[in-house]
This record gives structure tokens, sequence and C-alpha cells, in this order.
């Protein structure tokens, strides 16, 4: 299948799209639990325990939609739930969860030529627009943070719409926003359901971007319409 230029709308992702938030990272649960409880005998154990009750407090897409407005009190809740019953008081575990909220945000750092591909693509013409999900106070102090606001025709964040990927409302504003077919316009991401499966329900080309650079995994079920690595891959 030939290549295709991008359109004259492009909506864009920002977590492990834009910026490195979980991909090319250190594992900020084994960072907290390490500066927290340098003594403990089986760090390991309560790693593991923090993931298998997280696993299960993000699997329902509703609840994590909600849950992603205060991600600080959803990562205590997690650790809360986890750690007590091996011997982590309270108030440690909040404090884990805290360490782990503020080393993953401090580390947030744009891909390599993320934005210097994003500025060419406006300076080619084509309207971007960041539809992201999360709160406003984390997503709004990354925009800040990496001046983004003015690469972007249009900035849509789920905690400030009240929906967000994949529910087809947030597609919808976008289109309805630049007056734009869903067949003129593409969304590229990182997550093949928010992202690649939710635009492509709406008639948008989806752009996966393979953000560790692994390929699809065997069991996805998602196909996107494109894969890209980097965002200057999109460049005409």
């Amino acid at each position: 299948m030939p290549v295709l230029s991008p359109p004259r709308v492009i909506l864009f992702d920002l977590d492990d799209t834009i910026v490195h938030f979980t991909s090319g990272q250190p594992d900020f649960w084994q960072l907290a639990l390490e500066r927290e409880l340098p003594e403990h005998s089986d760090l390991a154990a309560l790693v593991a325990a923090i993931y298998a009750v997280a696993s299960e407090y993000w699997s329902d897409a509703e609840r994590a939609s909600a849950r992603r407005q205060d991600l600080r009190g959803a990562r205590r809740t997690v650790v809360r739930k986890a750690l007590p019953a091996l011997g982590v008081d309270p108030a440690q575990c909040d404090r884990i969860a805290d360490v782990m909220t503020d080393e993953k945000e401090a580390h947030v750092r744009p891909f390599d030529g993320a934005i210097q591909a994003l500025t060419a693509l406006r300076d080619h013409g084509h309207l971007l627009a960041l539809v992201t999900n999360g709160s406003s106070e984390f997503q709004r102090r990354k925009i800040e943070r990496f001046a983004l606001e003015p690469l972007f025709a249009l900035i849509l964040i789920e905690g400030e719409l009240g929906f967000g990927k994949p529910d087809e409302r947030i597609f919808r504003a976008a289109l309805d926003h630049f007056d734009c077919a869903p067949d003129q316009a593409w969304m590229v991401g990182d997550n093949l359901e928010a992202d690649i499966a939710g635009a492509q329900r709406q008639g948008i080309y989806g752009v996966w971007h393979d953000a560790n650079e692994t390929g699809l995994p065997p069991e996805a079920v998602v196909r996107p319409d494109r894969i890209i690595r980097r965002i200057a891959e999109l460049i005409p």
C-alpha cells in the first residue's frame, strides 16, 4: 500500500506520542519504593503487588476516565490497596504514591525531533489538533512546559470536556471545529484502542506511533492504517 501524504487536518495524542510518558522511562514505582523503603527485604514483591492492583483498578475504561482526573489520588488508592497487607502503613503508602507521581511528571520530555516535526507540519499548512486524555492540570502543565500551544489550532483535553478518547464525541468535536470530513483527517497516537480504533470507528485514518519501536503486539486486534516510529515520518 502506498504511503499517503498527510491531509489538511491531523489530530495528535500527547503522552507517548509527542512526549515520553511511559515509553523509554524508568519504572517509577520501583524508584519510589527504593527511595521510601530502602531497607525492605523484598521490594520486588511490593512492585508486583502494586502492578496487580493497578491492572484491576484501571481495567474499566469508563471508570478510568474519571480516575484520570485525579491521578495523585488514584495512585494513592492503588498503593493503599496493594501494600498494607505487606506491612506498609497508610502514610508510607501515600508518600510512595506521591514520589511516583512527582518523579514521573519530572521525567516527561519530548521525543527527539517531535516538536521540530510538529513545527514543520504546521509550516507546511497542516491544521494540527491536540486530542488528549487526562486531567486539565497535568496536561496543561505539559503543554505550557514544552511551549506546545502555538503549534495547535485546537486543543481538546478530556478533563475539560468531560469525555475523552475513544468516545466518538471528542473526535466529532475536532472534525466539527475544522469543518472537516472524517476521511480528510488523520489521528496519530500510541494507544491502539483509544487513539487508533476510536478514530477508525469515526472514519478517520489511524496512524499508530510505535513508541517502543517493537511493532504491533502479537495479540493486537486493532490494525492501524499506518505505523510510524517518529513524527518526522509524516512530513511531506
